[in-house]
């Protein structure tokens, strides 16, 4: 028996409930239409990131990055890679630590790149440094019993 699944859209910051035998099937935001679940990473905002760290009920991967740290722009296609290995049981996002000074404070990153895997309303983990996508996707599926 499917049940649903509450997301947050991580383009609007709505929040929604799609079935999970749904997930696969390409589920959009009944607000602004948005992929809910797409392989790909998701560039966001403070707001949107407090929502969905607060009541995804898949987990979220964040890359705490800055268009001027050189690791980070050669961290992004190994990110970008594990999103894609990691659908449609994880979703992946990214938040411009430049452009959103205050989720540094809010979530204590001391340097970047740093990853928080956040699930159920709680960070879950904390990994930092480069990675290739493998080791992400191992991360994330200790941490989280296989992805979900």
């Amino acid at each position: 028996m499917a049940y649903d699944v509450k997301l947050i859209c991580l383009s609007c910051g709505q929040a929604n409930r799609v079935p999970e035998d749904r997930l696969t099937a390409g589920p959009k935001c009944g607000s602004c239409g948005a992929g809910l679940v797409t392989g790909k990473v998701a560039e966001i905002d403070g707001g949107v990131l407090s929502k969905a760290a607060a009541a995804d009920e898949l987990p979220l991967l964040v890359d705490f990055w800055a268009p001027w740290c050189g690791p980070c722009r050669q961290m992004a296609p190994e990110f970008v890679k594990a999103a894609g290995m990691l659908a449609p049981k994880v979703r992946l996002a990214k938040i411009d630590t430049q452009a959103h000074g205050s989720v540094s404070g809010r979530y204590r990153i001391q340097g970047i790149p740093a990853f928080i895997l956040f699930h159920k309303g709680r960070e879950v983990a904390r990994l930092a440094g480069m990675r290739p996508a493998a080791d992400l996707v191992r991360f994330v599926q200790s941490k989280t019993a296989g992805g979900r």
